[in-house]
């Protein structure tokens, strides 16, 4: 453990006239063998905030936040490591609120473990002695692989409603696994995930789908919203999916367990694309007996979703497209369309075909490359081959050449798209001589026709 703490912390601790411990993630995940390259690293101590932040600047760190009512202290060291100290404490919560409604400090280490969430979050580590300290036998915990909570489960979950979040993304992160206990506190407080401020429920949700990023497994989080319920509440459209069986000769999986394994076979960049995908089925299937407008439905329902968690308006643009077009330009057969629907969607197509594989590979767990990948990979090669464009930065004629031609420039946008399309369908359309004399005869003055 000394190996991988700064020397600016090992110097504070020593200067510090009581004991300051590491706790929390970097903890646990040292324990598991599993430190994250840029850990977060939370210090605690019985040393009241004003007592730690004379020492702490004696030494050169700079404060950046206090945070006096919660004994709390944000700094960076010289080296521009940041820390976050927290004076030990125990909480009073209102029923489901995240934030304490008042705070009593104590100099009880047990105490202070009994305020957090989980007994593998709540094993300290003490910096000048170099020992672990384990009021609650989160040690045991972490060799087991468990996640237990520090009190009875309904008191934890029932005090802050974004544990529920936490136990899955936690889940997801570390592969461990809730004991029944804490599963059965989750489940009994699903509801309370609804007094929770939908920015931090989608940070946990953003968190638990890029779990790998950790080492862990997306999955397995997504599997414990479903055992405890919290999908309900959050995502309740998504939730209509739970045993929805569909067609035994494309589907091994109810809608529900198709868009979670979506998930576990979809690139980083596409996750919520990957969970959400198929989100109009239930509503087509109640609606209309069938599921054929599913992407249409599924895009608004994404856009809904998304909306009301308050997620990035990238996000959101980007996860509506790629749910309306995943049948769309999947079972596409003209290729002319095809092309240009490869130009209309030229940033987004890499996304599109991750997707494509995704959900074919989460159908019947199949990692065979989806057929609908390989024909656009291979037109995309044919249209490479040949020259045909995708970009304007790929066409053989600019803006410049088409005014110098007589399109006059406030039609110079609107041409050059058009020709675009134009030489996307055959490369060898691609040449200045045939461009210009296609954009004289559609885009001058003297013969404004749509070509």
């Amino acid at each position: 453990m000394e190996q991988l703490l700064p020397q600016q912390l090992k110097a504070l601790a020593a200067a510090c006239p009581a004991p300051l411990y590491l706790v929390g993630g970097f903890v646990r995940d040292f324990l598991r063998q599993k430190v994250a390259p840029m850990p977060d690293f939370d210090l605690a101590s019985p040393l009241s905030e004003e007592e730690f932040i004379a020492v702490a600047q004696g030494l050169g760190f700079c404060v950046l936040s206090v945070f006096r009512g919660m004994g709390t202290v944000k700094l960076k060291d010289g080296q521009g490591t940041g820390y976050e100290f927290t004076r030990f404490r125990t909480d009073l919560y209102e029923r489901g609120m995240h934030a304490p409604t008042a705070v009593a400090f104590t100099t009880d280490i047990e105490v202070d473990a009994r305020r957090r969430d989980f007994c593998a979050n709540a094993v300290y580590y003490d910096i000048a002695a170099g020992r672990f300290v384990d009021p609650l036998g989160g040690i045991q915990d972490i060799r087991r692989g468990v996640l237990r909570t520090v009190d009875d489960a309904n008191k934890v979950f029932g005090e802050d409603g974004l544990r529920l979040m936490r136990l899955a993304r936690q889940t997801a992160e570390t592969g461990f696994s809730p004991d029944e206990a804490c599963l059965a506190g989750a489940r009994a407080n699903a509801a309370l995930i609804r007094d929770i401020v939908p920015e931090r429920v989608f940070h946990e949700l953003d968190l638990l789908l890029h779990a790998d990023e950790k080492g862990g497994e997306p999955y397995r989080g997504l599997c414990i919203l479903r055992e405890s319920t919290v999908l309900a509440h959050i995502m309740p459209e998504l939730w209509a999916g739970n045993g929805m069986p569909q067609r035994s000769d494309f589907h091994n999986y109810d809608v529900l367990e198709h868009s979670f394994r979506c998930v576990k076979y979809a690139a980083p960049a596409i996750r919520f694309a990957a969970l959400l995908h198929d989100v109009g089925k239930p509503l087509c299937q109640l609606r209309d007996g069938n599921v054929y407008a599913h992407a249409e439905e599924g895009a608004r329902l994404a856009r809904d979703v998304l909306t009301r968690l308050k997620a990035p308006k990238k996000l959101i643009a980007e996860t509506e497209t790629l749910t309306r077009l995943h049948i769309r330009l999947a079972v596409m057969t003209r290729e002319q369309k095809l092309r240009r629907m490869s130009v209309e969607y030229a940033p987004l197509l890499p996304a599109l075909l991750a997707l494509f594989q995704a959900d074919h590979s989460a159908c019947k767990d199949d990692l065979a490359p989806s057929p609908a990948v390989v024909r656009w990979q291979a037109l995309l090669a044919k249209m490479k081959a040949e020259g045909a464009p995708r970009t304007l930065k790929e066409l053989k004629v600019d803006g410049n050449a088409l005014q110098r031609a007589g399109v006059p420039p406030r039609r110079t946008g609107e041409a050059l798209h058009a020709l675009l399309l134009y030489a996307a369908e055959d490369g060898a359309r691609n040449c200045e001589k045939k461009l210009l004399a296609r954009a004289k005869k559609y885009f001058t003055d003297q013969g404004e026709r749509t070509p």
